[in-house]
């Protein structure tokens, strides 16, 4: 708690009621006497947020395809170009995370599903996406040099705007789940391999 006011420059209120917000989504956890801590990651749990991820959103995407209209269509179109115009490392040689890629990227799967016509659905994607990001974050490395991620994104926008549902949440799941494999077939993040699965050997949405 110290820690984090002196680095925040605030209160010892709002850093708790951050602290408490964050456990209460997942992403942190409280232990008596000890404190606040980082949650833990696990196989089981990405295979489950995953699974989830594709569910919930599937279905967020197939409304706003069925809800579609000239205006959302081109939400979709814009927020695509920007995505795409923006380098996903900001150097050549190496992998260096662009901040700016990674708001364009969020903005363009919530533009996606956002014309669903549900406020709670979109905001249980959200928090779905908030709760995988540090494990997307643990696959960038190694995926960034071989995967294609900007075809995929393509691909996905092309389906949406032809109105082809069925090939759109498709893609989607396909692009959600590759993300996971990556991170499950890495023995430097998951070196006991299969044993912290509990029976979860792979994505299956």
């Amino acid at each position: 708690m110290r820690f984090l006011i002196e680095a925040y420059g605030t209160g010892q209120t709002p850093v708790r009621e951050a602290l408490n917000r964050l456990t209460a989504e997942g992403l942190v956890e409280c232990q008596d006497q000890r404190g606040f801590s980082v949650a833990g990651i696990s196989r089981a749990e990405l295979v489950e947020l995953t699974q989830t991820r594709c569910w919930i959103e599937g279905l967020a995407l197939r409304e706003a395809i069925a809800r579609a209209t000239p205006q959302w269509e081109e939400d979709v179109l814009v927020a695509h170009h920007r995505l795409a115009r923006m380098p996903r490392s900001l150097s050549d040689d190496r992998f260096e995370g662009n901040p700016e890629w990674e708001r364009q990227h969020r903005a363009f799967h919530h533009t996606l599903i956002v014309h669903c016509g549900s406020r709670p659905l979109v905001a249980f994607c959200d928090q779905l996406t908030d709760q995988l990001y540090r494990y997307r974050q643990l696959s960038i490395r190694k995926a960034f040099p071989a995967r294609q991620v900007a075809r995929e994104h393509q691909a996905i926008r092309d389906a949406v705007l032809e109105r082809d549902t069925d090939a759109a949440v498709r893609l989607l799941v396909d692009h959600y789940t590759a993300t996971a494999a990556v991170i499950l077939s890495d023995v430097a993040i998951f070196p006991d391999g299969a044993s912290d699965t509990h029976g979860a050997q792979s994505v299956d949405p």
